[in-house]
C-alpha cells in the first residue's frame, strides 16, 4: 500500500509538471490573441516553421554590399579611419532614383496586380495603365534616366491634381523582369507602355514617339491620344496565333534567369570572361610549326628526284638530235670563219 501511494503520488507530480510545461493556460482578457500560425502552442510542438530570409545563395554570400557590411569589414576599415556602414548608406541612397510610389511590376505580382485585379465591368472598362519600362536601376543609361525623372514628375502631378482617377501607373525594371518583357518581345530599354483590357491589349513607344515633358505625358492620357495608334497585333500579340510560343520561351528564360541570378555579377563576369578567352584561343590556333613540315619536305624530296632524273644515254641522244636539226646554221658559222 505504501508503495502504491508513493506511485501514485509520483505519477500525479509527473502530470502537473508536464501540464504546466506543455499546455498554457489560455487566453486572458488583456493579452493579445493568438495568431493562426501558431494558435498559442509552443512552437516546438507545432510544425518547424523557418526564419524568414534563411534561404540564402551564392549571390548572397559573395555580394559587395554583404561582404562590406560584415563585422570584419566594418572593424578592419574602422581602424584605417572610415565609417564603411555610412558610405554604404550613401551610395545605396544615390542608387534609389525612382519614386517608390509608383508600383513596380515583376514577374511574381505582375497577374496580381494587373490581370486579377479586382474591378466592376465599368472600372475594367476605364482601367488603364501606363507602364515605363527603364534599365536604370542596373546601369546609368542617360536617356533611360530622362524618361524616369518625367514619369516619375508627370505621376507625381497626376497625384496632387488627381484628374485621372482611372489610370494607373507602373515600372518595369528591364534588367530584373523576365517572364513579362519575353512575353511582350521587349528585348531593349527604355519603353512607354499603354495597357488596357488586363493586358490584352498593349501600345509600345520609344522616347523618340512622344514629347517627353511631365505636362505632354499628362496630356496624353487626359485625351486617350494614345487611342490614335494602332495596338500591337502581331502573331505573338496576346491572342495571336504564335502567342504559345512566347509562352514557353518566357517559361524557359525565367528558369535560367533563376538560376544564373543566384551568383554575384562579378563572378559571372570572371566565368564568362575566361570561356570567351578559351573560345578566341582555340579560333585563333596557330597553324602547324614549319619544322614538322620541313621534314616531311625533306622525306618525300629524293624519291621525287631520282624518279625525274634522265639517264647518261638520253643526255647524249638528246645532245645529237639538237645538232643535227640545224645543219643551215652550222654552215653559216662556218662560212663566216
Amino acid at each position: 500500500m505504501k508503495f502504491s501511494a508513493l506511485s501514485l503520488g509520483l505519477c500525479a507530480l509527473a502530470t502537473a509538471s508536464v501540464k504546466a510545461q506543455y499546455f498554457s493556460a489560455g487566453w486572458t482578457p488583456g493579452q493579445p490573441e493568438p495568431t493562426p500560425a501558431n494558435n498559442g502552442i509552443p512552437q516546438e510542438l507545432g510544425h518547424k516553421v523557418a526564419p524568414q530570409g534563411s534561404a540564402t545563395s551564392i549571390s548572397n554570400l559573395f555580394d559587395i554590399t554583404t561582404l562590406l557590411s560584415s563585422s570584419l569589414s566594418v572593424s578592419l576599415f574602422s581602424k584605417l579611419g572610415i565609417n564603411i556602414t555610412e558610405r554604404l548608406e550613401s551610395a545605396l541612397e544615390k542608387t534609389k532614383v525612382w519614386d517608390k510610389r509608383v508600383s513596380l511590376i515583376t514577374d511574381d505580382n505582375y497577374h496580381d496586380l494587373i490581370v486579377n485585379e479586382p474591378l466592376t465591368p465599368q472600372e475594367e472598362q476605364d482601367r488603364t495603365w501606363i507602364i515605363v519600362i527603364s534599365v536604370t536601376s542596373g546601369r546609368q543609361d542617360g536617356m533611360s534616366l530622362f524618361v524616369d525623372t518625367i514619369f516619375d514628375e508627370a505621376f507625381n502631378e497626376t497625384v496632387v491634381a488627381g484628374d485621372l482617377p482611372n489610370v494607373r501607373w507602373g515600372r518595369i525594371d528591364y534588367l530584373n523582369v523576365t517572364s513579362v518583357t519575353t512575353k511582350w518581345c521587349v528585348w531593349h530599354a527604355p519603353y512607354l507602355v499603354v495597357l488596357k483590357d488586363r493586358g490584352r491589349t498593349l501600345r509600345f513607344y520609344r522616347p523618340g514617339n512622344l514629347r517627353l515633358r511631365a505636362d505632354a505625358l499628362r496630356s496624353f492620357l487626359q485625351n486617350e491620344e494614345w487611342m490614335l495608334t494602332t495596338p500591337w497585333s502581331s502573331v505573338w500579340a496576346p491572342g495571336g496565333d504564335r502567342e504559345w510560343i512566347l509562352d514557353y520561351l518566357a517559361l524557359i528564360m525565367t528558369k535560367i534567369y533563376n538560376v544564373v541570378i543566384l551568383f554575384p555579377r562579378w563572378l559571372l563576369f570572371i566565368i564568362s570572361g575566361s570561356i570567351a578567352s578559351v573560345v578566341i584561343n582555340f579560333l585563333h590556333k596557330p597553324p602547324p610549326t614549319p619544322a614538322a613540315s620541313t621534314q616531311r619536305h625533306n622525306q618525300t624530296t629524293p624519291a621525287a628526284v631520282t624518279s625525274v632524273q634522265p639517264s647518261a644515254d638520253a643526255i647524249a641522244n638528246s645532245t645529237a638530235n639538237s645538232s643535227s636539226t640545224n645543219p643551215t646554221k652550222r654552215k653559216k658559222v662556218k662560212g663566216k670563219n
